[in-house]
């Protein structure tokens, strides 16, 4: 159940109730796509850098260990050690993405494992059936991602066949829920808004989604080749058009720039996996933007990242001994890095939702574009 607080501009300050908690929103779900976020960081250290949701991905997960072997183990809650809320994507993008050869059809999509080539077929009920048996939180519907550019008739017929799938995804997990076996009987549903960067489609989809009176609702197929401004706009042609009462998720988004403008239109979840995979790479976020610890004039640097966090990292280390970590190959430069970029995210969000509740987003707002333009 989500309940609103308080509003400035279009941004939302609410909580989400959820079977294994409530989530405070605005709020950015840390991506742990095969139940660990990539750089040895552990479900047990994300209570440290203040996460809320856990995120993690149907297709990955179905391939190994296998779904199957998750809800033997207990689900994946217990299987992470995570005890917090879980989405899970319905693998819809990786399908979408990373399988070469694909054959989609009403039933659902036939295509080859990324792994081994070995043949799958996953349709709306496959879908669910999956996402069930990991008994996460919030299930997310299976949809088609569209790519941007794309034609505007096949976006038209995409989106008609992912309302059409979203029925049966709604349809599978109820009867899903009532099974005696099921591991969570209160699983969610999420629908995603679809339509490339059409927006009388998008309208209509949301229109037509929102019917279906879901727990959630996503807008998804952003971020995948758009420009930022086409995003944005896109953002504020479906928000008037998304129940007020129920929480918006963002897909895949994104820079802390992106977050800001993201919640000033209405958003209240987003998850990217860009904060883990930059720190491993030595881009690192910062209160007065980000840098590259990777440079030379870091090699002496005896402070830490950011004097104004409270990560591990900051507390403990300096930049020249991060840097020389990365340089050097070392896990424990990676898994500093990205434990320092994911606190970052998570307390970009408290300090959104803390403007929110004092009246200042709009100052927040103001100061904080320039900084991470």
């Amino acid at each position: 159940m989500y309940t609103l607080k308080k509003k400035e501009m279009h941004a939302r300050l609410g909580e989400f109730k959820t079977p294994h908690g409530t989530v405070q929103l605005p709020g950015f779900m840390n991506v742990a796509t095969c139940g660990a976020i990539k750089g040895a960081v552990s479900a047990v250290d994300l209570k440290e850098i203040k996460c809320q949701v856990q995120l993690c991905n149907t297709y990955h997960l179905h391939l190994r260990p296998g779904d199957e072997t998750v809800k033997e183990l207990g689900g994946i809650r217990k299987f992470t050690s995570w005890d917090g809320p879980v989405l899970t994507d319905s693998g819809g993008f990786q399908v979408f993405s990373l399988a070469k050869l694909r054959n989609i059809k009403e039933e659902g999509v036939e295509f080859s494992s990324h792994i081994d080539g070995h043949k799958i077929f996953m349709g709306p009920e496959e879908s669910m059936q999956i996402q069930s048996n990991l008994g996460s939180t919030i299930a997310m519907a299976f949809d088609e991602c569209i790519a941007n550019p794309a034609e505007y008739s096949y976006t038209k017929n995409s989106c008609d066949r992912t309302v059409r799938w979203l029925g049966r995804c709604k349809a599978k997990m109820r009867e899903l829920n009532s099974r005696d076996d099921t591991l969570n009987k209160e699983q969610m549903l999420f629908g995603i808004n679809q339509g490339s960067t059409y927006k009388d489609i998008r309208i209509e989809n949301m229109k037509q989604i929102a019917e279906l009176d879901l727990n959630g609702y996503a807008i998804g197929g952003l971020a995948v080749g758009e420009t930022a401004e086409e995003m944005y706009e896109t953002i504020e042609a479906v928000e008037p058009y998304m129940p007020s009462d129920k929480p918006r998720y963002l897909m895949g988004v994104g820079t802390p720039r992106n977050i800001i403008e993201a919640v000033a239109r209405g958003v209240d979840l987003m998850d990217c996996v860009m904060p883990s995979r930059n720190a491993r790479h030595g881009k690192i976020f910062t209160w007065n933007g980000s840098i590259n610890i990777l440079n030379a004039k870091y090699e002496r640097d005896d402070t830490p990242i950011d004097g104004n966090c409270g990560c591990p990292a900051c507390r403990n280390h300096t930049k020249a001994y991060i840097r020389h970590l990365l340089k050097s190959g070392e896990m424990l430069g990676m898994r500093l890095a990205v434990l320092h970029n994911l606190y970052f995210y998570n307390d970009l969000m408290e300090k959104i939702r803390c403007s929110l509740l004092e009246g200042t987003f709009e100052k927040f707002y103001n100061h904080y574009i320039s900084v991470f333009n």
